[in-house]
């Protein structure tokens, strides 16, 4: 089991806005509600999300086979039934490549830390109108290009437009540790 300090240390305030957004209600049918983790990585929020909120029914997801294989040990080790095994997914691919998981079928999809460094047709600081701030977001921006030009941090204008276009609208933005934002969006 992978443990990242970034994930153990941003795991309190992600699970307040996912509080926020899952609330204690149940799904859009009858049960659970359904969330599908995009990018799951150590597995480590996946674990400590289903066992925070046990009206979630946690499908964690990652295209990285090391990554799999901590989540598959995460939800080994936490034994809950709300957290389902680990899914390989690849979001540059279309959803009908998504283990069987139908973006209708979900109340809620997360992700966390994926967005600056997948390619943006795959769409966690980002640039606000163009800006990007402090230095340290700048020179993440810059690290993150020089290793793969098709990285970096994503404007929430633009993520804005391409939401709305695929029936979405940002609802709000949620102001994190570490100047991260956590953007939520919405079925319109």
């Amino acid at each position: 089991m992978q443990v990242p300090a970034a994930a153990e240390r941003n795991k309190g305030p992600i699970l307040a806005v996912l509080r926020e957004c899952a609330g204690s209600g149940a799904g859009s049918g009858a049960g659970a509600l359904r969330v599908l983790e995009v990018g799951a990585g150590s597995g480590l929020h996946a674990a400590h999300f289903a066992r925070a909120l046990p009206q979630v029914r946690w499908q964690p997801s990652d295209i990285d086979p090391a990554a799999l294989r901590s989540i598959a040990a995460y939800v080994e080790a936490a034994g809950l039934p709300n957290l389902l095994p680990p899914i390989l997914l690849d979001v540059s691919q279309g959803w009908q490549s998504w283990g069987g998981t139908q973006p209708a079928s979900l109340d809620l999809l997360v992700s966390i830390n994926m967005m600056h460094i997948a390619e943006l047709r795959c769409t966690e600081p980002y640039a606000v109108d163009g800006q990007i701030s402090p230095q340290s977001n700048v020179d993440f921006d810059r690290s993150l290009r020089q290793r793969n030009p098709a990285w970096g941090l994503r404007d929430t204008a633009l993520l804005q437009e391409l939401a709305e276009a695929n029936g979405l609208c940002l609802e709000r933005m949620v102001d994190m540790p570490a100047n991260n934002k956590s953007l939520i969006f919405r079925k319109l």
